[in-house]
């Protein structure tokens, strides 16, 4: 039950929503440009996983390889780097206050499926 204010909160007050339309913006440009597809599915990955943080984990997936390391790589150079410090700024600000604490906490779990996210998958944590 706590998860799912948590959750509702974030909606609301953490930015979930701007950040989620933030991400699907920019699948959305993946898309159109067809190379960049893996890409658009990375952000649509960390547009669902920035609605709803709480009770949720990235996991590395299984079968990826060499190719979405090097993606990665590009991902990194290109945007990974810039989300990640963005994360980390918004955390470190929303932790300053005592009710902030824990939207700060779920802008840090987003920081490496924004620097890292190809070869990865959302999951929920028992």
């Amino acid at each position: 039950m706590i998860r799912f204010v948590l959750n509702v909160l974030w909606l609301v007050f953490g930015g979930g929503i701007v950040l989620a339309v933030g991400y699907g913006i920019a699948a959305l440009i993946c898309f159109a440009l067809v190379i960049t597809i893996p890409f658009g599915v990375a952000s649509l990955r960390l547009a669902v996983y920035s609605l709803w943080p709480f009770g949720r984990t990235v996991v590395p997936k299984p079968g990826a390889g060499v190719g979405s390391g090097l993606a990665n790589i590009l991902w990194v150079v290109l945007a990974g780097w810039w989300l990640a410090l963005s994360h980390i700024l918004a955390g470190i600000a929303l932790c300053v206050t005592i009710i902030g604490i824990p939207f700060g906490i779920a802008n840090f779990k987003l920081v490496p499926a924004a620097f890292w996210p190809l070869g990865r998958d959302v999951v929920d944590v028992p």
